[in-house]
């Protein structure tokens, strides 16, 4: 009899949680590489649901901030190279 009076607040499709196994899924699903890419673009401008919005913007930004620093260690790689073959002439 209890739960007859337990009223539950009926959540809007665009507010509803996502589950722990979801989240294990996106984030599987955005760690391949150029097809997760795209799915997370995708997801950032166009999902209904705004916590999966929000996690592929996250995972968005993660991207970039990977690639920003893969082109700084890029750079400074050929920097440190270019610098070290002056000194052996």
């Amino acid at each position: 009899m209890a739960n007859q009076n337990t009223k539950v607040p009926k959540i809007p499709e665009e507010y509803r949680p996502i589950s722990m196994w979801g989240y294990f899924g996106y984030e599987i699903l955005f760690s391949i590489p150029i097809i997760g890419w795209i799915f997370v673009i995708v997801f950032a401008l166009t999902a209904s649901n705004i916590n999966l919005r929000n996690f592929a913007r996250s995972q968005f930004c993660l991207i970039l901030i990977w690639a920003v620093l893969w082109i700084v260690i890029a750079c400074t790689g050929v920097l440190a190279s270019m610098l070290t073959a002056a000194k052996l002439y």
